[in-house]
C-alpha cells in the first residue's frame, strides 16, 4: 500500500499510453452518462445529492494532495498553494455545484474547463501513473472540473452567451497579475508564469521566458472560442429552424 504513496513513483508516466487513452475513455464515459440521464437528473432529491456529491469530490481531491504533499516533506508555500489555475477551477467548481452561481459558471467553464482538458492530454505528473496517488488524484481532480460545469450545462441547462468568453478572459488575466505579484514576494512559480515546468509541456514550443506569455494569451482565447463554439452553433441551428 505504501508503494502507492511513496514521494518518487516507480514507473513513469507515458504520454498517450494505453493507461492514459482509458483514463480518457472513462472520463468521456461519465460525461455520456450525464447527457444520457440528464432529465433524471434534475429531479429533486436526486439533483442535489449528485451535486454534493461532486463537489465533496472535489474538495476532498485537494485536500487530499495537501495531505500528501505534507507527508512527504514536500509541502511549501512557494508551490503548494491551491493558486494554479487547476486548483483555483477546483474550488470554484465546487462552489459553482453547491451554489448554482452563474457568475462562478461563467469562469469556471472557460478557464476551468480549457486548462483541464489541457492539463490532462499533457499532464505535469511524469514520475507517476496508475495506480498511484498523484496519477488518480490528477485526473479526478482535472477531470472533476470538466463533470462539474457539463453537469451545468447538460443537467442545469447554463449556456454562456459569447460575452462570457471575453469576462472569463478579463477575469483570467485579473488573476495572472495576482499570481504574478504572488510569485514576486514568495518566489513562487504558480500557474508557471515564473518559469517553465520542470517535465515537457506545451510551453517548450513557445519560446523563453517571458516570450511564451503572449502565445499563452492566444492559446487560452482560441480555447475559449472553441468551448463556445458548440453554444452557437446550436443557437444558429434553432435560428435558421425558426
Amino acid at each position: 500500500m505504501e508503494k502507492y504513496f511513496q514521494a518518487d513513483g516507480k514507473d513513469a508516466f507515458i504520454l498517450f499510453s494505453k493507461t492514459h487513452w482509458m483514463t480518457i475513455f472513462i472520463l468521456g464515459g461519465v460525461i455520456v452518462l450525464i447527457f444520457l440521464f440528464r432529465r433524471f437528473l434534475r429531479k429533486t432529491p436526486l439533483n442535489s445529492i449528485v451535486r454534493i456529491g461532486l463537489a465533496a469530490t472535489l474538495i476532498i481531491s485537494e485536500i487530499s494532495l495537501h495531505v500528501w504533499l505534507w507527508r512527504i516533506g514536500e509541502w511549501t508555500i512557494q508551490y503548494s498553494l491551491p493558486f494554479h489555475l487547476s486548483s483555483i477551477s477546483i474550488l470554484l467548481s465546487a462552489a459553482l455545484l453547491l451554489t448554482r452561481s452563474y457568475s462562478l459558471f461563467e469562469f469556471t467553464y472557460f478557464a476551468g474547463v480549457g486548462s483541464a482538458l489541457q492539463a490532462m492530454f499533457t499532464p505535469d505528473i511524469s514520475a507517476y501513473t496508475f495506480p498511484h496517488f498523484r496519477y488518480v488524484h490528477f485526473f479526478i481532480s482535472h477531470g472533476g472540473i470538466v463533470v462539474a460545469n457539463l453537469f451545468m450545462v447538460l443537467v442545469e441547462k447554463y449556456r454562456p452567451p459569447a460575452k462570457s468568453i471575453w469576462k472569463a478572459f478579463l477575469y483570467l488575466n485579473l488573476y495572472t497579475f495576482f499570481v504574478f505579484l504572488l510569485n514576486y514576494f514568495i518566489a513562487g512559480n504558480y500557474m508557471y508564469i515564473s518559469e517553465k515546468p520542470v517535465n515537457p509541456s506545451i510551453l517548450n514550443y513557445l519560446g523563453p521566458w517571458p516570450l511564451y506569455l503572449l502565445p499563452l494569451e492566444v492559446i487560452a482565447l482560441i480555447t475559449f472560442l472553441l468551448l463556445y463554439f458548440p453554444f452557437w452553433f446550436i443557437k444558429k441551428r434553432k435560428e435558421a429552424d425558426k
